[in-house]
């Protein structure tokens, strides 16, 4: 099934041109985000094909393909492109885990700071977890987080915790990571292949102690992904609204995409109320919605054309 289409030589001939076909095992909504009409009708016009792959089929009985692109895609073909490696992907899959390697950069004088709130696992019984807690050191509020991201919407579910005795109303297995004020705007950090790309998005205001003092419980925690949620064009006072450094970014991504084996993933990012240089991730995503990422659709298409570049090399040098 390997597709050609057909280009003109200098002569006024024609040659036959392979089209890079790239298989996909996406969910329906997944699909429905990413594999929009204009991305679409761009990478065709690029000479990049999709097609879906059948999960209930062996891949040897389907494509050929030379990429798979997947959001969680347990099988593999030796010749094919893999999108990313299964085993790169299980590694976000654990809240505990997701942000080691954050940590272990140590960028704490490059451009600015960036580390990790505070955090601490909770396996399971929730009558202890105020005791873990204040054992632990970590100040209110805290944010709980699910320890598996595993795709379904109760692993995106976060909670806000504002008081010791809330605390044990929460469900283990957990992440409880110190909530940091941020004044109200997240950075979201777009990572394909070597290109980045931010966007801003409102989160949660910033919390003082006279109002924990009045607002007791556990709260839902907003999502702040949707395109509904986007500050780039609110009225921000410019030292919240100022992205990072670049410098800081490129080095941060270039790190975690060897660290992580992946190539396809986004990074949320805050900064420290009150500072200009001082950032924490946050969160680490696999394959996030880049459909809701500006000029996704050209970012994403020359993204899968080094693909076809490198494709192309290996048939001129097989000739």
């Amino acid at each position: 099934m390997r597709i050609k289409g057909k280009k003109f030589d200098g002569e006024g001939g024609e040659e036959e041109e392979q089209k890079l076909v790239v298989g996909y095992a996406l969910t329906l909504k997944k699909k429905k985000s990413f594999l929009q009409p204009e991305f679409e009708r761009l990478a065709c016009k690029k000479g990049i094909l999709f097609v879906a792959i059948d999960v209930n089929l062996p891949l040897s009985d389907q494509g050929p393909f030379d990429i798979i692109l997947h959001k969680d895609y347990r099988q593999t073909h030796p010749e094919v492109i893999v999108i990313d490696p299964p085993y790169a992907i299980q590694h976000l899959h654990n809240r505990q885990s997701m942000l080691q390697d954050v940590v272990d950069l140590n960028l704490s004088d490059f451009h600015g700071r960036v580390g990790v709130p505070k955090q601490m696992v909770i396996m399971k019984d929730p009558l202890s977890i105020p005791d873990e807690v204040a054992k632990a050191g970590l100040k209110l509020p805290l944010v709980a987080k699910p320890l598996v991201v595993d795709g379904s919407a109760k692993s995106h579910e976060l909670f806000l915790a504002c008081d010791w005795s809330s605390l044990s109303e929460l469900e283990p297995p957990l992440v409880l990571q110190e909530f940091v004020n941020h004044d109200g705007i997240l950075f979201k950090i777009y990572i394909v292949g070597d290109a980045i790309k931010v966007v801003r998005r409102f989160s949660l205001s910033n919390v003082n102690q006279c109002q924990l003092a009045k607002v007791p419980g556990i709260f839902p925690f907003p999502r702040v992904s949707s395109a509904a949620a986007s500050a780039d064009d609110a009225n921000l006072d410019p030292r919240v609204a100022e992205l990072p450094p670049r410098p800081l970014l490129e080095r941060l991504s270039k790190e975690l995409r060897h660290r992580l084996g992946l190539r396809l993933f986004n990074i949320d990012m805050i900064r420290e109320h009150g500072t200009r240089d001082i950032f924490y991730v946050i969160d680490i995503n696999y394959f996030p919605g880049y459909g809701k990422m500006p000029d996704y659709e050209v970012i994403f298409t020359d993204f899968l054309l080094t693909f076809k570049k490198k494709k192309c090399r290996a048939i001129s040098c097989e000739d």
